[in-house]
């Protein structure tokens, strides 16, 4: 009987994964995929730049809405629900995208399909640490982040497949399969999340105690299932006696770690990262690429560089402390930054040799970044606050990194132009692209600025407990003495 259960365990185990493995596709493929997309949509609909940023950002508006209203909504209609929800999103909205018409109509599209993004951020993670065995639950979850890069680099290899040549028949109209292929993650997620059961812990939080215990009966070791049941009914009572007004996260006592929470995110989509996820091709096309599909090509490598260093990430964070990583990473982040800026503005200079720098250099700042800001946001806001605002805490992160993000995305070409230097614009076929030089400069001062904001306000958190963590930040102390 228990070896018959274990198998039975196991299988669900397995089925868990997989539908976790979509949740993070999803979002990684629906960030990415509009990368690939821009050079042939921008072309057959004759849209400025400007355009191109408006369509980018309402993907990130609508994450943040996504984000902001996905919370309350999954404590009262379950984790479930709201993942299901979110698949049938992401199908309607890659549908939508790729039969738009024009680009007022693909702006909707992406706004849509962002509600989705921003959901599935928060709800999919929160289903797999709720409804994962004890043992794996922690694997499971940090996994997650993993999936999203591979989403993203999926994303460069579906498009890199549909992109056509200069001169194609097809060139304008080669866009639109790249956004349908979304259509196929967001149905395994749906169709595969019909046949997982809603998470013990919401299932209990509303009083559901014999469904909890059946689903845990299913997922758990047999041993462990009352012990986890009786946990969940003391964490959730701990939770309803601490439950606080949102307003405890701006107490003098509590000012650093907001700060912290803020700042990180700031830091980390400041320094540009998104300009590279969203903007690669375009980047690549100014650097003397012949055309789009080449661009297209050269950006799956920047993806696959991003999933082998997040990879080595999870094994460098608790070896090296949090403090350590930042610094080097950061520190690699300005240098390649600084060489880009360089390369496009000696570009007349470097000639056709600027294109192997150009991906090389983006490679650098890509695996630095992969090791170091990518993770740290993330892993430094669930760490600085203490049990009672964790959630809100958490959640203001997480809201700054979307709106940073958007702005980032909703700038960068406004950037490029603005500080272009006279006489140092790149023209191909007759168009005036301006020069990034002056943007990747820009991006290099924030992040020689992050270093000295980081010497201050980045704390070591390695093999410290959350409760001395709040311990610290009541006695007044600073992070750097952590």
């Amino acid at each position: 009987m228990t070896e018959r259960s274990n198998k039975q365990n196991k299988a669900l185990v397995i089925v868990i994964a997989t539908v976790a493995a979509t949740g993070g596709l999803l979002f990684g493929f629906d960030t990415g995929v509009i990368s690939g997309a821009i050079p042939f949509f921008q072309r057959a609909f004759g849209i400025t730049d400007s355009w191109v940023e408006i369509i980018t950002t309402a993907g990130l508006v609508g994450a943040v809405i996504g984000a902001m209203s996905s919370g309350r909504i999954a404590d009262i209609v379950g984790r479930k629900k709201v993942i299901l929800t979110s698949a049938v999103i992401f199908i309607i909205g890659a549908l939508w995208s790729g039969m738009s018409p024009g680009p007022v109509m693909l702006v909707f599209a992406r706004l849509f399909l962002g509600l989705a993004i921003g959901a599935s951020s928060f709800a999919v993670p929160l289903y797999i640490a709720e409804i994962s065995p004890t043992k794996s639950r922690g694997t499971l979850v940090s996994m997650f982040q993993l999936l999203i890069t591979i989403g993203i680099m999926v994303s460069y290899l579906s498009d890199s497949a549909f992109a056509v040549p200069d001169g194609d028949p097809a060139y304008t109209s080669c866009w639109r399969p790249m956004f349908y292929v979304g259509v196929i993650p967001g149905l395994i997620m749906f169709f595969g999340m019909l046949f997982l059961p809603e998470t013990p812990r919401w299932l209990i939080s509303k009083n559901h105690e014999d469904k909890c215990r059946e689903v845990l009966e299913k997922v758990e070791e047999p041993a462990l299932v009352e012990e986890v049941i009786t946990k969940m009914k003391i964490d959730l009572e701990t939770d309803r006696q601490n439950k606080v007004n949102w307003t405890l996260i701006f107490k003098k006592w509590l000012r650093v770690p907001l700060i912290i929470a803020i700042g990180i995110m700031f830091v980390q989509q400041f320094t540009g990262i998104n300009t590279i996820i969203y903007y690669s091709p375009k980047i690549f096309i100014m650097s003397g690429f012949e055309d789009a599909q080449a661009a297209v090509w050269a950006s799956v490598s920047v993806g696959v560089v991003n999933v082998a260093f997040t990879i080595i990430s999870l094994f460098m964070i608790d070896k090296l402390g949090r403090r350590k990583l930042y610094f080097i990473g950061l520190t690699g982040l300005v240098v390649a930054l600084i060489a880009m800026g360089t390369c496009f503005a000696l570009q007349s200079t470097l000639g056709d040799s600027i294109k192997w720098l150009t991906i090389a250099l983006v490679w650098i700042y890509i695996a630095f970044f992969a090791i170091s800001l990518g993770p740290l946001g993330w892993l430094i806001i669930s760490e600085v606050f203490p049990l009672s605002v964790r959630g809100i805490g958490s959640s203001i992160g997480a809201l700054s990194n979307w709106l940073f993000n958007g702005v980032v995305a909703f700038t960068f070409f406004k950037l490029v132009r603005g500080l272009t230097l006279p006489g140092t614009s790149i023209i191909l076929k007759g168009e005036d692209l301006g020069n990034p030089a002056g943007a990747f400069y820009l991006y290099a001062l924030v992040g020689i600025l992050s270093l000295v904001w980081g010497y201050f306000f980045i704390p070591e958190t390695k093999n410290v407990t959350l409760e001395r963590i709040e311990e610290h930040w009541r006695a007044g102390k600073t992070p750097r003495k952590l």
